[in-house]
């Protein structure tokens, strides 16, 4: 049989928790979780049962004082309930959460419950305003464009405020009534045995009323299909995973609700010879065997353009060598990043045999280990394993 959760981490306090911190934790939790802000979504609803279970418990001195001696244990016992209830018999979370509020907001004309949802519990208005929901559009950009920034226009697929009947979903001339299903509260209570579930209204899909002659441009929803051109301008060092929060462009919201936002996801195309990491570019340069040996300077690739870069004599093969402010400009400001180049020492692959009898006699006379240090040092390594005494 699973642990049940304790009720004091359930609302998130300690187990000396005053009675004004209960009654905080509580506010705030069951405002979160209340499924009239979370409809459709299972793991809330048991959540806000939980919740208003927890503060049913502690927000009562006697209740408290029993759970914190027995526990759970406390208040079932085989099914039965040994000290007035039982896990089945806890009085309706809604009940709980309009009794909350309500006493909260006595004398104001008004309760908080009404004010937050519209309603009083009993009846919910129609006109209560829904959010509309946010959009996520993914971009792909050039990685110059990454670097260095760029305005964009894309279109975005979305749902627009019907503007036949400003998104009330009502023919014009129309209204909406009462629903019938549930007498305007949103929800019905599904009974079985000593168990009450309440549900979202079937009828009205937790609205509290009907459309009475629905809007034959969006068919009553109050909103339709758009496609929505925007200019959006990419900021300079962005990355793949970067995110633009384009305000209020998400779909609309409905009966006066805010409009959702549009969130741009950045995905920078891989590019031909430069990668990055962090805010530095890395660039992999071939160079030819000579000047890796003599040393010399030779003309480098950037993102802004050419650059001439020193090559020491001796340059071993993946040496990385710095340019110093020539990667990418930091998202938020400061120090711009470097370009790293790391050299590769390219060996001739179809030489002649003139060329070869050259290269032969150069070899021949690098015979000293001081031309040869890092040869020299593994062939000392290598010893044991050449058979060599």
């Amino acid at each position: 049989m699973p642990k049940e959760e304790d009720y004091y981490d359930i609302l998130g306090i300690s187990k000396n928790a005053t009675e004004t911190e209960i009654k905080k934790a509580y506010r705030k939790m069951a405002i979160k979780y209340h499924p009239d802000k979370n409809q459709g979504n299972k793991d809330a609803e048991e959540k806000f049962k939980k919740i208003s279970q927890a503060y049913e418990v502690l927000s009562d001195k006697n209740k408290r004082a029993q759970y914190d001696q027995f526990g759970h244990a406390a208040f079932t016992s085989g099914g039965r309930s040994t000290h007035g209830f039982s896990g089945a018999g806890f009085h309706d979370p809604m009940d709980v959460f309009a009794q909350f509020f309500g006493n909260a907001g006595a004398g104001g004309g008004s309760s908080f419950f009404e004010d937050l949802f519209g309603g009083g519990g009993s009846r919910r208005s129609a006109s209560s305003a829904v959010d509309g929901a946010d959009l996520r559009y993914d971009l792909e950009i050039d990685f110059e464009d990454a670097v260095y920034g760029a305005d964009k226009k894309i279109t975005v697929p979305r749902m627009s405020a019907c503007d036949k009947c400003n998104s009330t979903g009502c023919e014009p001339g129309s209204g909406r009534k009462v629903c019938s299903r549930c007498g305007g509260s949103g929800q019905v209570a599904l009974s079985q045995g000593i168990f009450s579930i309440r549900q979202t209204c079937p009828a009205c899909h937790g609205a509290g009323e009907i459309v009475e002659k629905p809007c034959r441009n969006c068919r009553g929803s109050g909103r339709i299909h758009t496609e929505k051109k925007l200019q959006i301008h990419i900021p300079p060092g962005v990355d793949t995973g970067s995110r633009l929060r384009i305000a209020n462009e998400g779909e609309s919201g409905l009966r006066g609700g805010h409009n959702g936002d549009l969130y741009v996801f950045i995905h920078v195309r891989q590019h031909d010879i430069f990668h990055r990491e962090g805010n530095d570019i890395i660039c992999e340069m071939p160079v030819s065997y000579a000047v890796a040996a003599l040393g010399g300077v030779v003309e480098v690739p950037t993102i802004s353009g050419k650059a001439k870069m020193k090559i020491p004599p001796g340059t071993q093969n993946s040496t990385i060598l710095r340019l110093k402010g020539k990667g990418v400009p930091a998202l938020r400001g400061g120090a711009r990043g470097n370009m790293h180049v790391k050299v590769f020492v390219e060996v001739p692959s179809n030489i002649s045999r003139e060329q070869k009898e050259l290269l032969e006699k150069f070899d021949s006379s690098l015979s000293d280990i001081r031309n040869n240090p890092i040869k020299a040092g593994f062939e000392r390594k290598a010893k044991p394993f050449l058979g060599n005494e």
